[in-house]
């Protein structure tokens, strides 16, 4: 899947790049602009929705109410639960980072295009951003026969750190690909666009760029994989925390997510001011790239957990041998970690493509700075830094109502089919499906409209300064609001696996305890957190930069209907 993404994703944006040449010739700045988009919003929060209905039904009736296994096939939601698994956390999570590596590249190829050998008309170079996805895919083709016919994983408990060691192994590899590309491709130096200056650039600052995201994606993937998994102490410690209850699990859960934020966004903020003082904002978007430049390895462990998890359910469903779905949940557990390190890194990268696509939007609606001095640029920077808590509010208030239709028709089924509950019957799981079906395809829509419609009428009504205070609220408020939500959900997630199934028998109770009960619910809070509110924020904030960006003419030729008339 990790390479079918990546490599798709080149292969289209190259094509698109040698079709829309043939309409635009020589102005390389209308082309990179006209391929830049995205639709994976709908993708990432239809498909959350539509998944954490039925997760959260299913486990507040299944494990809580009725006391039964996790996947057991007399819970109604069970089917839906699962396929919600391949909508949300496959299906989804590909749209969103198939969006992730090609808006870089878009940003990285607008800016490439008002430099010095842009000017020149010197493909090679432009192709630059592209080569370097390009010795990414090959890196993690290597990678791969390392992981698995070097190193052999005999126990469950290595298969963490096989996934993990991949990450590792792939970023050492990629910098020296990094390196022998921009040696080879690049001129010595060059001539950048800075905010209306010109910046003289060597061709090693750009390696620098590219080497700093790709190594604070390093950083990003072991601190979210700390704060996320049961091997280490914050999990641990919200895992205890369900012994006095679900209060104290979610006080301990929403720390442990606010923690979690501290060490990312100083990574990202330290490669952002490196970057940007070598390269100005095309070495932000190089950034960028590189951080995703091994997404091939990255989707990889991120479908892993998806992918387990569905294994033990067909496993419980179909009656397999109890050590079958033992070894399954060995890999979710570890699948749950990479999942979460992979929506850390496409959080991380989502910022940095904001950041870039922002200075694109800049030069193009010809703005020479933002100062937040200015009245509208400072009422732009509030709007935007609310706009991730209203959009958080949607999502998670659609899979809060899509998931009380499941918790009722679950119940309605328990009560109403005899033999049910002894498994006697067979459950309705089509009602259940539809449920979770019409909640995404219809409660998408609002938190959709809400990101498409908020550039436009910022730039229509209040002019291109305004906007871009917006656009730059939204991008330093949604980063943390996504890292806190998503690390909080995983932390929840895996405080109910901790490493010895056994130990925790003895410290938490069996199914039906308390303290089970305690840790199913801060489980169920935190859902809709990792699995909607969360990933989907980071294409808020990139998909209200590319429409800005596309829409900059218009903005700077025509906005500002209200502020001209003040």
């Amino acid at each position: 899947m990790g390479f079918l993404l990546a490599s798709s994703a080149l292969l289209v944006l190259y094509a698109a790049v040698n079709l829309f040449g043939l309409y635009y010739g020589d102005d390389w700045g209308g082309l990179y602009e006209s391929i830049t988009g995205s639709v994976a919003l709908f993708g990432r929060v239809g498909g959350g929705i539509y998944t954490k209905a039925a997760d959260v039904g299913a486990d507040l009736v299944g494990k809580v109410e009725r006391n039964i296994p996790e996947d057991d096939p007399r819970n109604p939601a069970v089917i839906a639960d699962n396929v919600g698994d391949n909508v949300g956390d496959i299906s989804g999570m590909g749209s969103d980072l198939f969006g992730s590596y090609a808006e870089p590249s878009c940003a990285a190829l607008f800016v490439a295009s008002i430099c010095s050998f842009g000017a020149e008309h010197d493909l090679t170079a432009m192709m630059y951003p592209l080569l370097i996805s390009a010795v990414g895919l090959l890196v993690c083709a290597i990678t791969t026969v390392v992981a698995t016919d070097v190193t052999e994983v005999k126990e469950s408990d290595e298969v963490g750190p096989a996934l993990k060691r991949q990450i590792l192994i792939s970023t050492v590899l990629m910098t020296a690909g990094v390196a022998a590309v921009t040696f080879f491709v690049l001129p010595p130096s060059f001539t950048l666009f800075d905010f209306g200056n010109d910046k003289h650039v060597k061709n090693w600052h750009l390696f620098i760029c590219v080497s700093a995201g790709l190594w604070a994606g390093l950083v990003i993937g072991y601190v979210t994989e700390y704060f996320t998994s049961n091997a280490y102490g914050p999990v641990q410690a919200v895992a205890r925390s369900c012994r006095t209850g679900a209060a104290t699990n979610v006080i301990f859960g929403l720390a442990v997510g606010y923690k979690s934020v501290i060490v990312p966004i100083l990574a990202i903020a330290a490669a952002i001011y490196a970057s940007f003082r070598l390269a100005a904002m095309y070495g932000i978007a190089l950034e960028a790239l590189g951080m995703l430049s091994t997404i091939a390895k990255g989707l990889a462990i991120d479908a892993y957990g998806p992918i387990s998890d569905n294994a033990g359910g067909i496993a419980e469903m179909a009656g397999m041998p109890r050590r079958v779905r033992e070894r399954t949940d060995a890999l979710d557990a570890a699948g749950n970690t990479t999942a979460a390190i992979g929506k850390g890194f496409a959080i991380g990268s989502a910022a940095l493509v904001s950041l870039a696509l922002f200075g694109a939007y800049v030069s193009r609606a010809g703005i020479t700075a933002v100062d937040v001095l200015i009245p509208c640029v400072f009422v732009g920077l509030l709007v935007g830094a609310m706009l991730p808590y209203w959009f958080s509010a949607m999502t998670m208030r659609s899979v809060g109502s899509a998931a009380l239709r499941m918790v009722e028709e679950v119940r309605r089924q328990f009560d109403t089919i005899p033999g049910l509950a002894e498994g006697l019957a067979v459950p309705d799981y089509a009602t259940c499906v539809r449920i979770s079906t019409d909640a995404s395809l219809k409660k998408m829509m609002a938190p959709g409209a809400l990101v498409m419609l908020s550039p436009l009428v910022a730039g229509t009504l209040f002019g291109v300064e305004t906007l871009a205070g917006l656009l730059a609220g939204a991008l330093v408020s949604g980063v943390q609001v996504a890292i806190s939500a998503s690390n909080s959900g995983g932390a929840w997630d895996n405080a109910k696996k901790p490493p010895c199934r056994r130990r925790r028998a003895r410290s938490l109770g069996p199914q039906g305890s308390e303290a089970h009960k305690a840790a199913v619910i801060g489980d169920t809070i935190g859902d809709p957190l990792k699995d909607t509110s969360g990933p989907s924020l980071n294409i808020l904030i990139k998909l209200m930069a590319v429409e800005s960006l596309v829409f900059a003419p218009f903005f700077a030729a025509h906005g500002g209907i209200i502020f001209d008339h003040l």
